[in-house]
């Protein structure tokens, strides 16, 4: 499945996204640069477990681009986080709970997909 070099990159970075988000909701004054980076490493660490990050990182781009994902359930996941990504990038002001309440369920989602690709529990 996953080799222990992309694992341990893809644990580290779910640790570091449920931290940034936990920071988040400590400091609601930088709430939205610290959500941002949140929902980036979720992002990451699936890109971890599914293998080289840059080839992910590639295929992601190229199908937003194209708006072609086809049948494919996580490739349309990542175009989708991809986009929240940019959105919440563009903003200027956000609203703090929804967008806390958001990368929250981003991220979990991240967890069960680095979950199922590890083929282990991830401590919460």
């Amino acid at each position: 499945m996953v080799d222990q070099y992309r694992r341990g990159w893809a644990l580290r970075y779910l640790r570091e996204a449920k931290a940034e988000l936990e920071a988040a909701r400590k400091m609601p004054y930088m709430a939205q640069s610290l959500i941002l980076e949140a929902i980036r490493k979720a992002r990451n660490a699936i890109y971890y477990s599914l293998g080289e990050p840059a080839f992910i990182e590639g295929i992601v781009r190229e199908a937003a681009e194209n708006m072609q994902v086809g049948n494919d359930p996580v490739l349309k996941c990542l175009v989708e986080i991809e986009g929240t990504i940019q959105q919440l990038a563009q903003l200027e002001e956000v609203d703090g709970e929804k967008a806390m309440k958001h990368a929250d369920s981003l991220i979990q989602l991240a967890s069960e997909i680095v979950e199922t690709l590890i083929g282990e529990k991830v401590e919460d």
